[in-house]
């Protein structure tokens, strides 16, 4: 098994930054890609980033120039950091890995509890 847990979110002014971080946990053989979704009351869940085990990186157009992702292998970790940060950016912030699962030949896509983030003057 695999758990993912989440840190970093809170209220911030608009323009200010955070920085949120996963963490993997448990049995681990391969984690193929990691990254982070959104989801706002009433809207459909967005992906923001994601990166992969080699560290390609995409990330949705509302973010693009402000948010950074970025993992340390070592620590199964991976990062967010948002800068410039909007109203629109408020939403609960849930990270995911996709790990291969070998002896069943398929990919199982892992989540983390959530972190809520808040862009309010």
């Amino acid at each position: 098994q695999l758990q993912l847990v989440e840190s970093g979110g809170g209220l911030v002014q608009p323009g200010g930054s955070l920085r949120l971080s996963c963490a993997a946990s448990g049995t681990i053989f391969s984690i193929n890609a990691m990254g982070w979704y959104r989801q706002a009351p009433g809207k459909q869940r967005e992906l923001v980033a994601v990166i992969t085990s080699g560290g390609a990186t995409n990330y949705a157009d509302s973010v693009k120039g402000r948010f950074t992702i970025s993992r340390d292998n070592a620590k199964n970790t991976v990062y967010l950091q948002m800068n410039s940060l909007k109203p629109e950016d408020t939403a609960a912030y849930y990270c995911h890995a996709d790990v291969f699962l070998t002896y069943v030949g398929r990919t199982n896509r892992y989540w983390g509890q959530g972190t809520q983030v808040t862009v309010s003057s």
